[in-house]
């Protein structure tokens, strides 16, 4: 099968070598520096390029910020067949973006990234599928991310951005509110140490990846959940009420049993 990747970052490199011994596999990015490191595959930095391709499955790997704006630019080039897909973790406007192109489409989410993620083992990572997609095209992803021993789930768009919400948008404004009190230590405890490597491997994501999943509608309402149970831990501490904090840290135990 012929597979074209959009975006030679981390993503889109990881998905060129991992289908690339299968598959006749080409990638494209606007910055020939960026297709050094890639190899197994046709590299490509003229748009043009991708119409002698002609790919069966369009995979755009593009920063979050550019994932419609690359499909615009790149559309006209690929044929009307071929199956269109994305793996963004931000889905917003893309639902709306598949059903006025009236193209076969597949939208995922692999919910792991090179950050955190051991790429040698990912049994233990988790990947979305949005149910909405075509058959084809869930049959691919469902396939590739069996092979990469990965957790699916199928979700709709909807539920999706609720899931991340969720998954994503707690974790991040924990790691952010941490990180923004913090100050030098000079013999840091082990717990604040991972702490702090967690905050400086979200920090070094992108800016307008971390902005988007917070913008996510869904997540004024995890947030607020966040901020009741703050204060209520901070009514325990400024009343030392023992009874309390015993309680507290027993709900807190039975949750992440």
């Amino acid at each position: 099968m012929r597979i074209q990747i959009l975006g030679a970052g981390k993503m889109g490199s990881f998905f060129a070598d991992v289908l690339s011994f299968e598959h006749e596999t080409a990638i494209f990015d606007y910055n020939p520096e960026k297709l050094r490191f890639t190899y197994n595959c046709i590299r490509m930095s003229d748009v043009k390029e991708i119409a002698d391709f002609q790919p069966e499955i369009l995979i755009n790997a593009a920063t979050v910020q550019y994932t419609i704006e690359a499909f615009k630019q790149t559309l006209p080039y690929v044929p009307q067949s071929c199956i269109i897909s994305d793996i963004a973790s931000v889905k917003t406007g893309l639902k709306a973006f598949y059903e006025n192109e009236g193209r076969p489409f597949v939208s995922t989410h692999p919910m792991f990234g090179p950050t955190f993620a051991n790429l040698g083992n990912l049994s233990s990572e988790n990947a979305i599928i949005i149910s909405e997609s075509s058959h084809l095209g869930k049959v691919f992803f469902r396939d590739l991310y069996n092979s990469l021993k990965l957790n699916i789930f199928e979700y709709t768009f909807k539920e999706h951005d609720e899931t991340v919400a969720y998954s994503l948008s707690i974790p991040f404004a924990s790691t952010l509110v941490f990180a923004s009190v913090m100050k030098h230590q000079e013999a840091p405890g082990t717990t604040f140490k991972k702490h702090m490597d967690i905050a400086r491997g979200l920090m070094s994501e992108d800016d307008y990846l971390l902005t988007e999943i917070l913008f996510n509608p869904h997540t004024p309402e995890q947030l607020g959940l966040i901020r009741k149970e703050l204060a209520n831990l901070l009514r325990i501490i400024e009343a030392k009420d023992s009874t309390a904090m015993k309680d507290f840290l027993h709900e807190v135990r039975q949750k992440i049993s």
